[in-house]
């Protein structure tokens, strides 16, 4: 990979470093610094990687300016029992022009995609999500972005791209590799009818904020992502300052922590990313504090990944057949490993779909398919592919 895109840890926050436990992550991990230079990735499977662009924030400005506050709290925690090898590879800096930025994004996501390392990646402005998603194009897959945000930052095409805008790009823009879409966490009175009603019309998924604090349904929605993306913004204000944007209502700081965590332990996530923490406005920290924490949760959730789809065949999986009200079948599947639920869908036969043959779904489908309603997940990725 082309390391020449990114700069070194600064030694404010590698100094820090020196006085903690040696049992902290800071002296578990490999950290690009000055003095130690660049880290050997080949056995490495998590890395961290900073972006310090925030131009396109939209009411934020200060958004990425300064990351060391995450980091240092980072570091100083204690790491749990975990198997996987972690490199913290520094910063993508601000380009000489926003497409300059987008490109460093997506050539080094891209680079690390294809030696199977997960990306750890700590914003700046969330519309850096379109260049995450961009690093996508050369594997010639379709992929499930999953947003954590109150708002859809759907735009239109017409708009230039920022972090309020940048959704639209993803759908319309050639090539276009999105299979689904999904947004957790919404509040209606920060999107339009119109909106709202776009989504459903492409049959993606929003799940309004009460609706998701039963966070059990997040975990089918995680287990069927490749990318996601969490604007600290949905964490509500009391728990979360250090973004303009924040509201008085949102996600409690152990609410976010679980849901990063469903995302670690899904099989399908292969990079996570955390936006729009503006330090300038960070009382105390705290907020560098709560985003340390969402970070431990990922990686607590990767080693704790049980390898079920894509990863096992559906031989080691029970099989349960229910007939709909049209008399059409639908095949479940229950992973013996986990304990978790898949649905199938039978009219994929294009290679570029053949990895969405299986939709995550809760044991509650499963139910109201045996009393023959039909699951809208399945309904609505059967609309997709016909």
């Amino acid at each position: 990979m082309n390391i020449d895109f990114l700069s070194p840890i600064n030694d404010e926050a590698t100094e820090y470093n020196v006085f903690q436990s040696t049992s902290n992550i800071g002296e578990n991990i490999q950290i690009h610094s000055r003095q130690n230079g660049f880290p050997d990735l080949d056995d490495v499977s998590i890395v961290i990687l900073g972006i310090k662009e925030g131009r396109k924030a939209v009411n934020n400005e200060g958004c990425g300016e300064d990351l060391s506050s995450i980091r240092k709290k980072l570091y100083q925690l204690f790491p749990g029992n975990w198997h996987v090898s972690i490199a913290d590879i520094g910063n993508i800096e601000q380009g000489n022009s926003i497409e300059d930025t987008y490109f460093a994004v997506s050539k080094t996501i891209e680079a690390l995609l294809k030696k199977n390392i997960i990306p750890i990646i700590i914003g700046g402005s969330q519309d850096l999500t379109y260049a995450n998603y961009r690093a996508y194009d050369k594997l010639e897959q379709t992929v499930n972005l999953v947003s954590v945000d109150s708002r859809f930052d759907l735009g239109s095409l017409e708009e230039e791209i920022t972090s309020t805008s940048f959704l639209s790009k993803i759908i319309m823009e050639q090539p276009n590799n999105l299979f689904n879409y999904s947004n957790i966490g919404y509040q209606t009175y920060y999107n339009s009818q119109e909106e709202i009603q776009l989504l459903e019309n492409l049959y993606f998924d929003a799940y309004r904020l009460g609706e998701v604090k039963n966070l059990q349904l997040v975990e089918p929605i995680m287990r069927d992502a490749d990318i996601v993306s969490i604007d600290i913004g949905a964490v509500k204000q009391s728990d979360a300052i250090a973004n303009n944007n924040c509201s008085p209502n949102g996600f409690y700081g152990e609410e976010i922590c679980a849901i990063a965590r469903y995302a670690g332990i899904s099989d399908k996530v292969t990079s996570f990313g955390v936006y729009e923490y503006n330090a300038r406005i960070d009382n105390k920290n705290q907020t560098a504090a709560l985003i340390a924490q969402v970070i431990w949760y990922f990686i607590e959730g990767v080693n704790f990944r049980a390898k079920d789809y894509p990863y096992s065949t559906k031989e080691s999986y029970q099989k349960f057949t229910v007939m709909l009200e049209d008399d059409d079948p639908v095949n479940f599947y229950k992973s013996d490993k986990s304990g978790r639920w898949w649905m199938e869908i039978n009219l994929i036969t294009d290679n570029k779909y053949k990895r969405h043959t299986l939709i995550p779904c809760a044991y509650q489908d499963y139910v109201k398919a045996t009393e023959r309603q039909i699951p809208e997940r399945w309904y609505k990725a059967q609309q997709k592919l016909t």
